[in-house]
């Protein structure tokens, strides 16, 4: 009976989707189908659509959360340009006083009485339906200048504000040359500038590396076919117009593991920070080696895990041996923001952390359970998947702005080292904030945190 009722609320939100997408996919469908209308009404739909579809994105978004500018008092990213905003975010339903009131109700009861906080389910892409990538506006300037190569879609425009994406162009570490800091020159890496800015600083391979890291190659949105999303045919995407340098400019799309297209949920992109010290890649699919990762998403991923569309649109097939390792060296030498409060193995120095940091560390360890997944001796994560079970609180088959909220399964452990540095948080950008953060975990989690504790903690993450 589950089944059935999944394919009918899944059934009944493609239908719901018509209104404000020209292209729905049944439910039951796994290869993306083929586009059945001219490009020239179909972009005319889009069009006309765009103001709705956004309309609607801005309604959930102002339903779910408060996205008023709030920084933190003192608080930077690494770069030093943009502060940090502050708070929880995330409204409590009706009926529910404060946040200790909801942390003492036990998943049966509010699952029930539908009291989860709207900002805690999965977050819907902009446009369910359609899915693909979406650029914030600042990274898709910085292209448009720089190299002529535009990745505006004429369907969707970012949702997140900017306020609560990371700074931009983000600051670049190397763990080749810690003593030099950020080597970007506050520039974004492009295949226009790399050579100039990166050449006497890392060896031929990571050079050729990052060439291939930054040359654009036919994607899903952004090609030369007929069901595109941009105005003219592209040369496609990079992987650092995601990873814009190295770390993360808060663009999303959907997992390419699940579906059917009603359920695939949101994907925000990940930092590559740090990367060195991760064992698996990608949210579910746990593949074992960067160089693994790389052949998938250029291969599938980033054409909606669907390798038929890729074939069709000019699908890149680098090499294992002179290509991909060479990607995955430059990827490896990507360092963590600095922490000057961290010792070696990655615990406060009492001579120079607060004593709320101190006390925020010590929930981490302890009555916040936080470092039994983010152990900070292996850069705070454990290299393992795990399952918050968070159908607990909220019915199965639930819609969102057509999107079907399934369990999330196993989800990988991502890292905190830097956390300040990359919101919104969650694999799917839910969570505005790392108030919002610690406030979701002490209910998923049942840690009981009072105030004090939770403000702590946050103190704490500040200084990862």
């Amino acid at each position: 009976m589950l089944v059935i009722r999944r394919l009918t609320l899944a059934t009944a939100a493609i239908v719901i989707s018509l209104s404000v997408s020209s292209d729905p996919l049944p439910p039951s469908i796994t290869y993306r189908e083929l586009p059945s209308q001219p490009f020239s009404e179909v972009k005319a739909m889009d069009e006309a659509q765009k103001a709705e579809v956004m309309q609607r994105q801005l309604a959930l978004l102002n339903r779910r959360y408060d996205i008023a500018d709030k920084p933190l008092r003192g608080a930077m990213m690494s770069g030093g340009t943009k502060p940090v905003q502050g708070g929880i975010r995330v409204k409590l339903p009706a009926g529910v006083d404060s946040w200790e009131g909801l942390a003492a109700m036990n998943p049966a009861d509010i699952k029930q009485r539908n009291l989860l906080p709207e900002g805690f389910k999965p977050l819907p892409h902009v446009k369910q339906a359609t899915g693909g990538q979406v650029f914030p506006k600042k990274e898709i300037d910085e292209i448009q200048k720089q190299e002529g190569r535009n990745l505006q879609r004429f369907d969707v425009d970012f949702d997140v504000p900017d306020r609560f994406t990371p700074e931009f162009p983000p600051p670049i570490f190397l763990t080749t040359h810690p003593e030099l800091g950020d080597v970007s020159r506050g520039q974004l890496l492009t295949i226009k500038n790399f050579y100039e800015l990166m050449n006497g600083l890392i060896t031929p391979v990571q050079l050729e590396g990052l060439r291939l890291l930054l040359t654009p190659f036919p994607q899903e949105e952004f090609n030369q076919t007929e069901d595109r999303k941009s105005a003219d045919q592209s040369l496609g995407v990079t992987c650092l117009d995601c990873h814009s340098n190295f770390h993360s400019n808060a663009a999303f799309h959907q997992t390419p593991d699940v579906r059917p297209q009603a359920d695939r949920f949101r994907l925000d992109t990940t930092s590559l920070r740090g990367l060195f010290n991760q064992q698996i890649h990608g949210s579910k699919r746990s593949l074992r080696s960067v160089e693994d990762f790389t052949q998938f998403e250029q291969r599938t991923a980033y054409f909606n895990g669907d390798h038929v569309s890729a074939t069709r649109k000019g699908a890149n097939l680098p090499d294992r041996t002179n290509q991909l390792a060479m990607m995955a060296q430059m990827q490896n030498i990507i360092d963590f923001s600095p922490a000057t409060k961290l010792d070696p193995l990655g615990k406060l120095d009492p001579a120079v952390a607060t004593q709320q940091e101190l006390a925020g560390e010590k929930i981490f360890m302890g009555k916040g359970r936080c470092a039994e997944c983010h152990i900070p001796a292996t850069a705070f994560m454990d290299n393992n998947m795990h399952d918050l079970k968070l159908e607990r609180f909220y019915k199965i088959g639930e819609t969102s702005n057509d999107l079907v909220m399934i369990p999330d399964g196993s989800i990988k452990t991502f890292t905190v080292r830097g956390i300040k540095d990359s919101p919104p948080y969650m694999h799917d950008g839910r969570l505005l904030t790392l108030a919002d953060t610690v406030e979701f975990f002490n209910l998923v989690l049942g840690t009981k945190l009072a105030k004090d504790e939770k403000d702590a903690l946050v103190a704490y993450l500040l200084a990862l």
